[in-house]
């Protein structure tokens, strides 16, 4: 078995994140840490002192066995981006990014429940992709959905946008479970951090 530690902020990013290495990458074996105040802390941003808290996390799983490291939290991408390891550390959703944008999409469509979340995804997003058009809606009521409420709350606000947009990025782990029901329901593409990251770490660390 390959053993990946997911380093998780929070409770509700881990269901997604192990449902999707079960589903595309079942090899792995998930190890599975969480500081759950990662997410809280962060209210005024990324300080020296949360950042610093991620690489001791980072250095554990790696002194601890791990083949690969994810975090799921994107606030805390840039550590991972930045991060020299003997292993495979991965931001949340770079490989979401990867995917989206070999669509060559022209507009997307953002979802998130937490504003800082959302406000991240736009931010990179731009950056790797200054020609696309973004539309960002931040859901702040399907932070605590789950199942089909979650994809229905979802539907609701992205509506009034699904006719003019290419694809539709999930900006949160959590969000990521209603993926494939917005895929069927809406006819578009739908991108999430856990799926396209399982996809990345069997190619990487795969036996």
């Amino acid at each position: 078995m390959t053993r990946v530690a997911l380093i998780n902020a929070t409770p509700g990013a881990i269901g997604p994140a192990t449902a999707a290495l079960a589903e595309r990458f079942p090899a792995a074996e998930p190890w599975t840490l969480l500081d759950d105040k990662l997410l809280a802390d962060a209210s005024e941003g990324l300080t020296p002192d949360l950042a610093e808290r991620m690489r001791r996390l980072i250095d554990y799983a790696v002194r601890g066995g791990a083949d690969a490291v994810l975090l799921t939290c994107s606030l805390y991408g840039e550590l991972a981006r930045a991060t020299a390891a003997p292993v495979p550390v991965l931001a949340p959703d770079d490989a979401a990014f990867d995917d989206l944008l070999a669509l060559g999409p022209r507009r997307v469509l953002v979802l998130a429940s937490v504003a800082a979340a959302l406000r991240d995804s736009l931010t990179r997003l731009r950056a790797r992709a200054p020609g696309t058009q973004l539309v960002g809606l931040h859901v702040p009521e399907a932070f605590t959905a789950t199942g089909e409420e979650l994809t229905n709350l979802l539907l609701t606000a992205a509506e009034r946008h699904l006719s003019t947009v290419d694809a539709v990025l999930l900006a949160q782990y959590t969000l990521a479970p209603a993926t494939a029901p917005l895929a069927t329901r809406t006819g578009l593409p739908v991108f999430s951090g856990p799926r396209s990251a399982a996809e990345r770490l069997k190619a990487l660390v795969g036996r």
